[in-house]
């Protein structure tokens, strides 16, 4: 295979130089085609006498292997407080690194993960906020025994809770609607409820405080039918 080579690249080189010194036009024509073929077979012996390349398995499995999935701590137990503008979480959490901290932060949702922390994973969601956040202005600071997750309020106000929950009363009327049934007929059979249980109240605070204030009367007669009857407005 090697002497076969050797003697192609000499043909080859003797054709080359022949065209280069030939005049007439056929002749040059008929060089040129001869050297085509010569340097083509010699591609061809070149290539076959190259050693196969080895394909690294390990490396492109590894490549195109997905990374594993990782595994969280859930931190369920964590303070919070607010003012008027803003939230803020308190988490109590000790070797967290800052540059090892991924936020995600959604106008009704948090999500934070702790990577690396003493050898394990750690993560604080909340999929529903009570109210609407602003993502862009809600920060996260990493202390040395702690993390503050800071949420900027969309609008100022108080929060009743971190978690969004849905009034009970308007899940019923949601299922009532779903349903198909109408909910005005029940409504109103608790208001008449409510309207007879107010007079009975009305009376016996009357009797048992002797012509006490009328407003302060209708109050107390209100707030003890509600509690009795579990009124609920829609």
């Amino acid at each position: 295979m090697a002497e076969e080579q050797q003697q192609l690249r000499l043909d080859l080189e003797e054709l080359k130089h022949l065209e280069s010194v030939a005049k007439r036009p056929r002749v040059v024509s008929l060089l040129s085609s001869e050297i085509r073929s010569v340097d083509a077979n010699l591609s061809k012996i070149s290539a076959a006498a190259a050693p196969p390349a080895v394909s690294d398995d390990n490396s492109s499995a590894s490549a195109s292997a997905p990374a594993p999935a990782l595994n969280y701590v859930t931190l369920g137990s964590f303070s919070w407080d607010q003012d008027s503008d803003k939230i803020k979480i308190y988490v109590f959490l000790e070797g967290v690194n800052g540059e090892k901290v991924e936020t995600n932060f959604q106008e009704t949702s948090v999500d934070v993960k702790f990577h690396d922390v003493q050898g394990k994973n750690y993560r604080i969601a909340i999929p529903k906020l009570n109210k609407e956040i602003v993502p862009a202005k809600s920060k996260l600071l990493v202390k040395a025994t702690k993390i503050i997750i800071t949420l900027v309020k969309a609008s100022k106000g108080n929060w009743l809770d971190l978690h969004f929950k849905e009034d009970k009363s308007t899940n019923l009327l949601k299922q009532q609607l779903s349903c198909g049934l109408d909910p005005i007929p029940d409504l109103m059979k608790q208001i008449q409820d409510l309207m007879e249980s107010l007079k009975k109240e009305m009376c016996k605070c009357m009797l048992n405080e002797g012509g006490c204030d009328m407003a302060q009367t209708a109050q107390q007669a209100t707030f003890y039918a509600r509690k009795r009857k579990g009124f609920q407005m829609y």
